[in-house]
């Protein structure tokens, strides 16, 4: 309970007022997260609550989509684990990679490719990681619509920050990294 000290307004409570154990842990409160987390589950069916179906729609860069195929589309991730942390995406709403008809499977690798050389060139990354998480139980945050992940990595892009405190710095917004690789983007 806050209360008014000498007319100035309320005064800050103190913690000591609180239950407190020191775990060594620091906070940093992100409440802007509960968006994503309460925001809705994707469906089983392509529409509405499927992240990747409602982009297709949206103008390139309020979808921060960097670079459309015929059947598929490269799409900056909204939770990044590294700038330049881009998704590989069907236009068609299929979870698993076999169902991707081959000519599907064909864009998916040469976007891939072309990710890495505008990220090469944008960036300079030391290596990246790359991968497909199929179902719940292999980490698919959005399993009923195929994704794989390109993630750019630096030496020591994993400081101290993840590894104690769970928290990653950015150091770049997301639409600048996306200006970037768009402009880095390899001609067809």
């Amino acid at each position: 309970m806050t209360q008014e000290k000498n007319g100035e307004g309320p005064a800050l409570e103190s913690p000591q007022d609180f239950t407190y154990v020191d775990d060594g842990f620091e906070r940093l409160w992100t409440p802007h997260r509960m968006v994503y987390i309460n925001g809705e589950r994707p469906t089983d069916h392509a529409g509405d609550g499927c992240p990747f179906c409602a982009v297709i729609g949206r103008a390139d860069g309020e979808g921060l989509i960097v670079h459309r195929g015929q059947s598929c589309y490269v799409v900056m991730n909204l939770f990044p684990y590294n700038p330049g942390h881009v998704l590989i995406c069907p236009y068609r709403h299929v979870s698993l990679y076999v169902d991707l008809t081959d000519e599907e499977t064909l864009e998916f690798g040469i976007l891939t490719k072309a990710s890495i050389a505008a990220l090469e060139a944008s960036s300079s990354p030391m290596g990246y990681n790359i991968g497909i998480n199929q179902g719940a139980v292999a980490g698919a945050g959005v399993r009923a619509h195929l994704h794989q992940h390109v993630v750019p990595r630096w030496s020591g892009d994993s400081n101290f920050l993840p590894i104690i405190a769970q928290t990653k710095a950015l150091p770049m917004l997301l639409e600048d990294v996306r200006q970037r690789l768009v402009q880095a983007w390899p001609p067809e």
